[in-house]
Parts: C-alpha cells; structure tokens; sequence
C-alpha cells in the first residue's frame, strides 16, 4: 500500500463511523478503523491525529464558515440578524449530511469524553462568533450573549434536523428556532 489512497480520510472518516456504530467508540482501535478502509495505521496518522479526531476534523473549517459568514453579513444588520446569515451559512455546510450527522450524533452521546470533546469544539465556536460581533462594533456583553443566543439556535436547529422523523431542511430549522428565540426575548 505504498502508492497514494484516493479519498483516504473520507474512507476513513466512513470506516470509523462505521465501527463506533456497530462496536462502540471505545471499543474500536485505529489499527480497525485502518484495515476496514483498505488503508495502514500510518495513514490514519497522515489524516488525523487520533481516534476522536475523526468525529471532529470538520469542526475548525465550521467554525470558521460560521464566524466568516457572520462577518460578511451587511453592515446594517442587527447583531442577531448577522448570526442568522451565519446560520444559514452552516446549514448549507451539512447539506447532504445528515444521515452521517445523525449517526455522529449517536456515537458522540454514547461517550462521555466525546461529549465533552464537543463542549470544548462548541465553546470554541461561541468564543470566535463573539469575537467576530467584537469586530463589526458589538460591545460586550451583547457580543458574548448574542454569540451564546446564536449557538443555542444552532444546537437546538441541529437536535430537531437529525430527528429521525424530520424531513425539513436545516436552513429552515434554524430560521424557526431563531424566530421562537425573538419571540421568547420580545415577551412573545
């Protein structure tokens, strides 16, 4: 296996999900995840820096779609309505994603290290979008609420998404999310 693996860390992202499904997340070692990819442990390493990581390597780029989309959004816009730009911004990001978002899911609330592993990814986020409200003017502490606000929005939007039953598209899910957050602040 010398030559260049086409694809190698989606075969392998797919192969660890795969196992964490079937075997659980503790129970599956790097060296499995490798051999059901058709690929070496040396190559897990080129992709990943350990076994966690696989559920989590699309977290930064996320991250940084979100905070950059946030950014982007028009001068004028009210702080919640630059998170809503963002959040229709992460949605396209899982477009086509959600049977494996779903089975992520799964996996990441079967283990209490990987859940906290996602507090830690989720915190992360909330600290750059209040960052990025700090840079189009928001003073504190709106800028860290509305961040927050805007990160309930998403996790909500995303728990109702990979309901089994759920057949909306995110994008959607999150614009009503975002509309009962108004409306609880309004007194609605």
């Amino acid at each position: 296996m010398g030559r260049w693996e086409p694809n190698a860390g989606g075969r392998l992202a797919k192969a660890a999900l795969e196992l964490y499904s079937e075997r659980g997340f503790e129970q599956t070692t790097v060296a499995e995840i490798a051999k059901r990819a058709g690929l070496t442990e040396r190559t897990f390493f080129r992709h990943y820096a350990d076994k966690r990581e696989v559920l989590f390597a699309g977290s930064r780029e996320l991250q940084e779609l979100f905070a950059q989309a946030v950014a982007d959004a028009p001068e004028s816009a009210p702080p919640i309505d630059a998170l809503a730009v963002g959040l229709d911004a992460v949605s396209g990001f899982f477009a086509d994603r959600r049977e494996y978002a779903r089975k992520r899911q799964d996996v990441i609330m079967a283990n209490a290290e990987l859940q906290e592993r996602e507090l830690i990814k989720l915190a992360s986020m909330s600290a750059a979008l209040a960052d990025t409200l700090r840079q189009r003017g928001v003073a504190e502490p709106a800028a860290s609420l509305t961040a927050e606000a805007g990160l309930a929005v998403f996790k909500v939007g995303f728990e109702r998404w990979i309901m089994a039953a759920e057949k909306r598209e995110m994008s959607q899910l999150m614009r009503e999310s975002l509309d009962e957050l108004k409306a609880v602040t309004a007194g609605g």
